[in-house]
């Protein structure tokens, strides 16, 4: 784990209450895709969030911070980084990281823990591994899905990836998947045994996909969530 100081080059919001925030570190920073780092906001005070970016993209740093009202922990850091300019990130944190073994891959994403699994998802279309990966993200509303377009475009482009959105609160004009993410994974998978399961979002769901999963099979060694380091 290194600290880097960032610039900030640009905080944009992706949906009402998610910003995009691109750093510009001081020099090109080395982490796994699904590693996360840490905004240094006191000498005890480190804050953790998922790089959305991945690792061979290492010029900058993506983040996606939700930062709905009432959240101070996430908001305190955007406001730091729009009166500073710049952010000391600790970067390289987590076990969590892509680590293919040749099973098809299953990434589950709720709200902005998608920006860990994009970072996986990109890393491993970029390396040019042909082990079928899928993407379930999970929002309470279709506009939170805030890249769905983009991600079936990937969909289309890469024959071994497949895109699954599913939303909580379905309007009339929404035809996707509906409900909870992880039981959409599960409506698609009787047997978990022979797959690489990436997890994240509130330690609530993690702890739901671990229990019901490996009750289906999953072998604990093909399971990954930072939650599972709290959980």
């Amino acid at each position: 784990m290194s600290h880097v100081i960032c610039k900030v080059a640009s905080i944009t919001p992706l949906t009402e209450v998610v910003k995009k925030v691109e750093l510009t570190p001081q020099s090109p920073v080395s982490f796994k895709a699904g590693q996360y780092a840490m905004a240094i906001m006191g000498e005890k005070d480190m804050r953790p969030f998922s790089i959305a970016n991945a690792a061979y993209d290492n010029n900058r740093i993506e983040l996606h911070i939700g930062a709905e009202a009432g959240n101070r922990y996430a908001g305190e850091v955007l406001e730091r980084m729009q009166a500073d300019g710049e952010i000391t990130l600790s970067i390289g944190n987590g076990n969590a990281f892509l680590q293919s073994n040749g099973l098809p891959i299953v990434l589950i994403a709720g709200g902005t823990g998608f920006s860990y699994a994009y970072s996986i998802l990109q890393e491993h279309l970029h390396s040019k591994d042909t082990t079928p990966i899928t993407l379930y993200w999970g929002g309470r509303h279709a506009q939170d899905l805030y890249l769905t377009d983009k991600l079936a475009a990937l969909a289309e482009a890469n024959p071994h990836f497949t895109f699954v959105p599913v939303v909580e609160f379905a309007e009339d004009d929404w035809t996707g998947r509906t409900g909870w993410v992880h039981h959409a994974v599960m409506a698609d998978h009787a047997n978990f045994e022979n797959v690489q399961v990436y997890v994240a979002g509130r330690f609530e769901m993690a702890k739901v996909v671990r229990d019901d999963f490996t009750q289906r099979g999953l072998k604990t060694e093909n399971l990954f969530g930072d939650a599972f380091a709290f959980i």
